[in-house]
């Protein structure tokens, strides 16, 4: 039987409570049936993200020898993480890992094995940004039934805006937050029906031996493909800040992310201000994942701030500009 990781079991019951605590009880069980149902063994030690842990196994090979690499992931019981099989079926291995087994009932997933180093160690920050377009190219492909519409959420998105601008503490400015509305107005309400990843930041690209970088934890969305370069450039906000230049390293990366994804530049720096302006109001609510709480979390807010400020287009406003909503 697994032992989970400490550091998992405290995040788990601090995020969900009484239903974490009462699902880590099951956890250990439902890897052992789990390598059972697929003939596996453990052939390594225990990882885990935020969401879930990753068990390195083998499957059996005829006569009970250890065979063919990969890894068991579980993932806790939420509806974020329903529809990841069904984005890696649809891409069936081209820029992401392949699905081998599938377990929905339990989010129980056999997956290829990858490395574990991760496109969050590459200091280059073209490379960071070349890599994760090239990928958001070659998973944006005609999504399959089923699977949530990002603009079925524009409404939502709109009246969280207003509600988060009027009860938070926080330094945006008036022209920062018309505009992420104008973006939900304009681009959220009406999108195509591709399959976008919907979490592709740099530390869910993983380094690999079938290809050199290949995509995991997918949200399995349907929408505009730019969406995806927003949430690149929101886990790169210190990186981006701390550079000698902040405003010059922003536009780089969205230059360089924006050619190699093959998206206007434009709509990608659109849904990277209402992404980064979503996710201040977010960590002012609910901390970050990197700090929950006091002089940190006020920081990494205010550099949150400084981002949507950046990525914010005056010029667009300076002239009609369009009626407040938020």
């Amino acid at each position: 039987m697994i032992v989970v990781p400490d550091a998992f079991t405290r995040g788990t019951v601090e995020r969900e409570g009484e239903r974490g605590a009462a699902w880590l009880a099951e956890l250990p069980g439902i890897v052992d049936k789990s390598l059972e149902r697929w003939a596996c063994v453990p052939d390594g030690e225990v990882l885990h993200g935020g969401v879930g842990i990753i068990v390195p196994v083998r499957r059996r090979a005829e006569g009970g020898a250890a065979g063919e690499a990969a890894v068991l992931k579980v993932s806790f019981p939420h509806p974020g993480n329903v529809h990841e099989p069904d984005a890696f079926a649809a891409w069936g291995g081209h820029g992401a890992v392949l699905l081998r087994e599938r377990d929905d009932e339990r989010f129980a997933m056999l997956l290829e094995r990858v490395r574990s180093s991760t496109l969050a160690e590459v200091e280059d920050g073209d490379e960071v940004a070349t890599v994760a377009g090239r990928l958001s190219h070659r998973l944006a492909i005609p999504a399959p039934p089923g699977l949530p519409r990002l603009r079925e959420r524009a409404d939502a998105w709109e009246e969280q805006l207003r509600v988060d601008a009027g009860e938070l503490t926080h330094t945006l400015s008036r022209d920062a937050l018309d505009a992420a509305a104008a973006t939900v107005r304009e681009l959220g309400r009406v999108q195509p029906d591709t399959l976008v990843h919907g979490d592709l930041h740099a530390r869910n690209i993983l380094r690999a031996e079938r290809e050199p970088w290949l995509a995991v934890d997918p949200k399995g969305y349907v929408g505009d493909p730019a969406y995806d370069g927003g949430t690149l450039l929101t886990s790169r906000t210190l990186t981006l800040l701390e550079a000698d230049d902040p405003r010059t390293a922003v536009h780089r990366a969205l230059d360089v992310f924006a050619e190699a994804a093959e998206l206007d530049r434009e709509r990608v720096r659109r849904w990277a201000q209402l992404h980064i302006v979503q996710a201040t109001f977010w960590g002012r609510r609910h901390g970050f994942r990197v700090a929950r709480d006091g002089a940190r979390l006020t920081r990494l807010a205010q550099f949150a701030d400084q981002l949507a400020e950046l990525l914010t287009d005056r010029a667009q406003w300076a002239g009609a500009r369009p009626a407040r909503t938020v």
